[in-house]
């Protein structure tokens, strides 16, 4: 919980988790900071069965109960005395990009929501970044791992990432590679580890049909205009199809770019988004 210097009356709150096998340890505590000093309280976590969060198996991403758990987060942060219950927002990033866009369309609680980067459809990225040769070979292995499931065998643990490059798409390359080994040369304890059942489950996740349903809740969506971990082809129709209130803003460069080169920008933007929406004073500049 990152809460303001003085808090003298209940505050707003921006409930925030990270993507896909991230830690809340890999920069989110510069954003909630940055939020922070701007007026805000700031609940980061980690998603169910990964870092400090309880849950098993270890390792293993459902995108519908990590949807649920932004609820959760918030349930708990309105009973929080330093919150103003009426004025929460939630933030999400890549994979928990798409996450609060679903949540945002179905709790009335969440007062504006901002989607960084965010992965929308299961779906259409695999039929974008996948090879059509591999498809079946894929599908037949997941099919292999919920037989093996059903008759006791523990979950099949994956590689998250890798750089090489005889690897399938189905486990991101060496861009991803070298965001994910960069945090864990700074001492993150994050494994290169997934359970192949979350790509089973990736597969089923498609914030699509949220979208539409998110107004009136003001929703702000950032873009990086190379992305192709989560296709931004994808996240642009997406935004055409939610109605207003939405804002968009474009951040040139690939889908690491908000955590990196231009991580003032994309977290100035959500800063200001919240202020706007739940009512604190901006921070000076």
């Amino acid at each position: 919980m990152y809460l303001p210097d003085d808090v003298a009356q209940p505050v707003p709150a921006i409930v925030m988790a990270h993507g896909f096998s991230a830690l809340k340890e890999m920069g989110l505590d510069a954003d909630a900071a940055r939020l922070a000093a701007a007026g805000f309280a700031c609940l980061v976590y980690d998603q169910r069965n990964f870092g400090a969060s309880d849950g098993t198996p270890r390792y293993e991403i459902d995108p519908i109960a990590q949807m649920r758990d932004y609820r959760d987060a918030l349930t708990y942060a309105e009973a929080r005395p330093e919150i103003a219950a009426r004025r929460l927002g939630i933030w999400g990033t890549s994979y928990s990009g798409g996450l609060v866009l679903m949540a945002a369309a179905v709790d009335r609680r969440v007062r504006c929501v901002l989607s960084e980067v965010p992965f929308v459809s299961g779906f259409e990225s695999f039929h974008r970044q996948m090879p059509l040769d591999l498809h079946a070979a894929t599908f037949a292995r997941l099919a292999a791992e919920r037989r093996a499931i059903a008759a006791g065998a523990a979950p099949t643990l994956v590689d998250v990432c890798t750089d090489d490059p005889a690897q399938p798409l189905d486990a991101p390359g060496p861009l991803t590679w070298r965001y994910f080994s960069g945090w864990r040369a700074r001492g993150v304890p994050w494994d290169n580890k997934v359970t192949l059942r979350s790509l089973d489950y990736r597969l089923e996740f498609d914030a699509r049909p949220y979208v539409p349903r998110i107004s009136p809740t003001p929703l702000l969506m950032i873009v990086a205009t190379q992305d192709t971990i989560t296709p931004n082809e994808v996240a642009l129709a997406a935004f055409e199809s939610a109605r207003a209130p939405k804002s968009l803003a474009l951040i040139e460069g690939d889908h690491y770019v908000p955590y990196g080169g231009a991580f003032n920008r994309s977290s100035v933007l959500a800063r200001d988004w919240f202020t706007q929406h739940l009512g604190v004073p901006e921070e000076p500049s």
